[in-house]
């Protein structure tokens, strides 16, 4: 693992009107790829998307009906290509006609450690989960080579994540492993050492990392087509892998614990590197921790995000006060933003979180003490806001996304590397140049 942190701003990307960002991967909600979506449309580039597609009630994989390509569109403020590109096999039948959801039917969660899977019938599933995304991601391709002008340049970013496998006993189990305290402790490495963790663990792969490379591959044609028209291409994804943030005053390395897709983040990476070697300018853009809908499963997550202030103290100029001033007009009677800074710091600096501060270890397991302090902590914290739905968060959050997005585009444009971490330094510097 080469740990390459981005210090310095990329120069302005050349996008330009006629240019196209290519959306792999559903818009839902408010989260990362929405920053490189506004900051595409700023630049006069036109946006296209795609979808994931909807499962009807038998089971079976759809494109959007016209309500809900409207709907989706109106979100993107862009056109959406209508191909379902679901990643993952959870529904896929075996030749016994049997998915690796009904494997797990009638299982309880308090029975999840003692599961046993026909891992030969998975396999059956995960390849042919693959063969269809495979499949239709050539087909969005051909369809994008018709949306792609003469001479125009083409960014696709990656934006395939997750791969909680779809079945009701893993979210009461995914709780106890990341919310879990007391007798409701689940530690991760017991699970992820299970049946049902294997399973989470191929799915992870193949959402999140594996997909990647399938964009890759299936767009060889589209990609020749816009260089050899004089145009430029380049892919981008979304990884984590840490971050630093300022402790004690200084940028330290950090990581939340227990982040159990961090294997496929870093299968992520190797895509990207593999494709590198190739001559193909794709790269990983590991970014800071923020609060979505996606991502409040993992409370605790947030804690590194308060010190983004003081990276904005040091870095961002003007907009520090601006964003000082958007947190505290939402905090509960009583309390400042000093002190919730100041709590931040004093969780991110405790010896009990010295064991996972090393990223060559990097992702770590969870420890019933390290659990219960993060959970306490965040709640301390979050109940300093003064309504639970706009929270410190949330503005801090928007700042990370937009600052993601700008660093993302500019460095697609002259691309110096496989991987990328976008720390909070060279975040705050961004969002000075606002």
């Amino acid at each position: 693992m080469n740990y390459n942190p981005m210090r310095n701003l990329p120069a302005d990307a050349g996008y330009k009107a006629g240019d196209v960002l290519l959306l792999c991967g559903e818009l839902f909600g408010r989260g990362y790829a929405n920053g490189i979506v506004e900051e595409a449309r700023r630049r006069g580039m036109t946006v296209v998307g795609t979808t994931v597609g909807r499962r009807e009630s038998d089971g079976s994989l759809r494109p959007l009906t016209g309500e809900e390509l409207a709907a989706a569109e109106e979100l993107l403020g862009g056109s959406i290509i209508n191909i379902p590109l679901e990643a993952g096999f959870d529904m896929e039948p075996s030749s016994g006609g049997v998915t690796p959801l009904d494997q797990l039917k009638g299982v309880k969660p308090d029975d999840w450690a003692a599961v046993s899977l026909d891992w030969k019938a998975i396999e059956e599933s995960r390849l042919k989960g693959s063969s269809r995304l495979q499949a239709n991601l050539a087909l969005v391709a051909e369809e994008a080579a018709r949306l792609v002008p003469a001479g125009a340049s083409l960014l696709m970013v990656h934006t395939m994540a997750g791969g909680i496998p779809r079945a009701r006993l893993f979210m009461p189990l995914l709780n106890r492993v990341f919310k879990g305290q007391g007798d409701k402790y689940l530690a991760s490495d017991d699970f992820w050492g299970s049946e049902l963790g294997r399973l989470c663990d191929l799915s992870f792969n193949e959402v999140t990392a594996d997909s990647f490379g399938f964009l890759i591959e299936a767009t060889t044609g589209l990609r020749e087509k816009v260089a050899g028209a004089g145009g430029q291409v380049a892919y981008a994804a979304y990884g984590y892998h840490g971050c630093e943030v300022q402790i004690g005053g200084n940028y330290r390395w950090q990581s939340y614990t227990p982040y159990l897709q961090g294997w496929a983040k870093m299968r992520l990476e190797d895509h990207a590197a593999a494709a590198w070697e190739k001559g193909i300018k794709a790269t990983v853009y590991n970014c800071p921790e923020i609060l979505t809908n996606s991502s409040a499963l993992f409370l605790g997550v947030e804690l590194s995000l308060y010190p983004l202030i003081h990276a904005l103290d040091r870095e961002g100029g003007a907009v520090a006060e601006e964003v000082r001033s958007a947190c505290s007009a939402l905090l509960a009677e009583g309390a400042t933003l000093e002190t919730m800074l100041q709590r931040a710091g004093e969780y991110l600096a405790s010896p009990l979180m010295t064991p996972f501060a090393g990223i060559d270890a990097w992702p770590h397991h969870s420890t019933r003490e390290q659990m219960e302090f993060m959970l306490s902590c965040s709640a301390e914290l979050l109940a300093m806001n003064a309504n639970p739905k706009e929270i410190v968060c949330s503005v801090l959050s928007g700042e990370v996304f937009r600052g993601v997005g700008r660093l993302m585009l500019d460095g697609s444009w002259n691309p110096q590397a496989s991987v990328w971490w976008l720390n909070h330094d060279v975040i705050a510097k961004c969002l000075s140049r606002r």
